[in-house]
């Protein structure tokens, strides 16, 4: 029995998706499934308070009350995103997403803006590689919801340990990218951390229609991405675009 806390997929073809990019890659499922044991297991273990299952639980149901149960524009942040994209929806009641470093385009904005922006910012969906802006999401203990890959391991074990030293450990929700299910992580769909954003707050509830992509481009590779291998990343991008069609969420 599904609860509501339990992140499901909008629609089955989010995860045949999934399938097909480890084919398209020639990824093998193991590792992608190690990772999130591993990830799982790891947070599990620790001592903070807000990491344990329950919590994790309560952390998605906040989620839901801030974004849908009082209904709201979300705004998703993608690597390619501008400073002056985020001070245009700020002029609107919105919250916002962003997908991994791309939080740090907050720290960008005028001062004056910068504190009200980051008030806003409701959850960062990361795997891990997103440098300083995830980091600063981070200690500044905004909710995050750290994916498990099979090559990203020492990526979520960094964040992890940053995070747990932080003063206030920011609140986790963990997801994987396999087709089994994982009791205490979700798989929404998506694979990179931009459309991962978007099946994300599309499981939380957020219809459609009241989601808006900043800076999710597929002709380039964003400032705000990871370190990454060029032409790799720009195949990946036609998967996100896959990802987010099936979502039918304009961009």
């Amino acid at each position: 029995m599904n609860r509501p806390t339990d992140l499901l997929p909008v629609v089955d073809e989010l995860l045949a998706i999934q399938t097909e990019v480890r084919e398209h890659f020639e990824w093998e499922l193991n590792p992608d499934s190690n990772s999130a044991l591993s990830l799982l297991e790891a947070v599990e273990a620790s001592e903070i308070n807000d990491w344990t299952r329950p919590r994790r639980a309560a952390t998605v149901a906040g989620l839901i009350r801030r974004m849908v149960l009082r209904p709201t524009e979300v705004a998703v942040l993608g690597a390619a995103v501008e400073a002056e994209e985020v001070l245009r929806v700020l002029k609107r009641p919105v919250l916002m997403v962003a997908a991994d470093g791309s939080a740090g385009v907050l720290s960008t904005l005028p001062d004056s803006t910068a504190e009200r922006a980051w008030s806003r910012l409701a959850c960062v969906v990361s795997d891990g590689d997103g440098g300083q802006g995830i980091i600063e999401a981070v200690k500044r203990g905004i909710p995050v919801f750290l994916h498990a890959h099979g090559d990203n391991v020492s990526e979520w074990k960094s964040l992890l340990e940053i995070a747990a030293g932080a003063s206030t450990p920011p609140p986790l929700v963990l997801t994987h990218q396999t087709p089994a299910a994982i009791p205490g992580m979700h798989n929404p769909g998506g694979f990179t951390d931009g459309d991962r954003a978007a099946c994300v707050v599309r499981s939380l509830g957020v219809p459609k229609e009241s989601i808006t992509m900043l800076g999710t481009r597929t002709d380039v590779v964003g400032r705000w991405s990871g370190v990454t291998d060029t032409e790799t990343k720009m195949e990946k991008l036609q998967w996100m675009d896959k990802v987010l069609r099936t979502l039918e969420i304009n961009y």
